[in-house]
């Protein structure tokens, strides 16, 4: 962590590493935990799956409406409150019904818990660039970079759990006293905010948000980048299946994209962020992003077979860590800072149902030959680049601020001169 960094910022990036270390040592196991541990059949095993997702993504915008009415700070200890107490009855649920109660909460703890910390993260980005003259994007690859460890880290520290015999509730506990390491952090060193009083532009947050064709352009472009991404959880299988008749080889390339970010987010952005606009940032992103679809079947198969998924994992993930930050730093650019949180979660959620819907399409062509099928999974990250030309510059780009149409935060060139994303 660079020196120049306060101390707010250190607390908020490490949490995230904190909040994903204790998430993602269950999530891996949850699948299994529910077929073999509890008998549950395929269809309700996926059907769990499915309304945990919803239950997080899906209503990121709530958590982030209430980030902008009531302040980050109890947002997010009501989301790790609730992320305490879904664990440790996720750890004792042993009925379809206790079940289902335990991941709708650990999935709304995080769609509080997750706008409120990436908001008043950004918010802070944009503080301590207009302060210090540090790109933005350094802060936020960091707050990534972070986030990734953890879900790097979390999977091994569930599966030490599971060779020392400690099985899935063990697991769901070491969660627990990640997230009560987490709460005792916020509550201990988070900012407090008063309460907004609730004013005419208030109340209208929601339509001044989704009215703003800026911000929509940028919902609909960062939308294309994950629907791109879940083919990690679709394609990228049915690859590896196909080269090599099974999928033992499937959590490598996982843990590949996750040392990747780890080892060059940080690198990879602060070159870009003194060389490339974030429109530029986001555009070339979402460009890498396709051309790892586009080489999958150009790679050749046989002895080589893991050629392609790792071409795909490679340039999916080098154009997520040009993109993700790029996109997260112009958000401020492009709505009131007052209605930041919103925004912040209706990316997400915007995103959220453009996969769900998206899903569904790309599953579809699994049975297409496969020329046709990279084709088109190649298409959808090129139509968000084109989309992603029509937004403003960012924030010490060439159209600056007062061309993006948006009312965020202004900030001042950084003191090497180059951009600031």
């Amino acid at each position: 962590m660079s020196s120049t960094t306060t101390p707010y910022l250190r607390l908020l990036t490490t949490t995230q590493f904190a909040f994903n270390t204790g998430f993602y040592a269950v999530l891996p196991y949850l699948a299994t935990h529910l077929g073999t541990g509890l008998g549950m059949t395929g269809w309700l095993v996926g059907l769990v799956l499915g309304l945990r997702t919803f239950s997080q993504q899906g209503l990121f915008v709530i958590g982030g409406a209430l980030t902008d009415r009531y302040g980050p700070r109890p947002v997010v200890l009501t989301g790790c409150l609730l992320r305490i107490a879904g664990f440790g009855w996720l750890a004792f649920a042993a009925s379809t019904a206790t079940v289902i109660g335990a991941v709708l909460l650990t999935g709304f703890a995080a769609a509080l818990f997750s706008p409120a910390v990436e908001s008043e993260t950004a918010r802070e980005a944009v503080r301590h660039e207009q302060r210090t003259g540090t790109p933005r994007a350094h802060v936020l690859a960091r707050f990534a970079a972070a986030g990734q460890a953890g879900a790097f880290l979390g999977p091994l520290l569930g599966s030490l759990l599971l060779l020392l015999d400690g099985g899935f509730r063990a697991a769901c506990l070491a969660g627990v006293l990640v997230f009560v390491a987490v709460l005792a952090g916020h509550a201990r060193f988070m900012t407090h905010r008063d309460p907004v009083t609730r004013t005419a532009a208030h109340r209208g947050a929601m339509r001044q948000v989704f009215t703003g064709r800026p911000f929509l352009l940028l919902c609909l472009a960062y939308s294309s980048y994950l629907v791109a991404y879940n083919q990690l959880y679709l394609s990228l299988p049915a690859e590896v299946q196909r080269a090599t008749g099974s999928q033992a080889a499937l959590g490598w390339f996982f843990a590949l994209s996750s040392l990747l970010v780890v080892l060059a987010q940080l690198p990879l952005t602060r070159w870009s962020a003194h060389r490339l606009a974030p429109r530029t940032a986001l555009v070339t992103g979402l460009v890498t992003v396709a051309a790892g679809f586009a080489a999958v079947p150009l790679t050749p198969s046989g002895p080589s077979g893991l050629l392609p998924p790792a071409a795909l994992v490679v340039l999916l993930t080098l154009g997520q860590m040009l993109l993700v930050p790029a996109a997260r730093g112009l958000v401020p650019d492009l709505v009131d800072d007052r209605h930041l949180g919103l925004a912040t979660g209706a990316l997400s959620s915007v995103s959220g149902l453009a996969v769900l819907g998206g899903s569904a399409a790309t599953g579809a062509l699994l049975d297409a030959p496969a020329p046709v099928r990279w084709a088109v999974l190649a298409a959808v990250p090129l139509a968000g680049a084109a989309l992603a030309l029509t937004l403003p510059v960012g924030a010490g780009g060439k159209q600056g601020r007062g061309s993006g149409g948006g009312v965020g935060v202004e900030t001042s060139p950084t003191r090497s001169g180059g951009r600031t994303p």
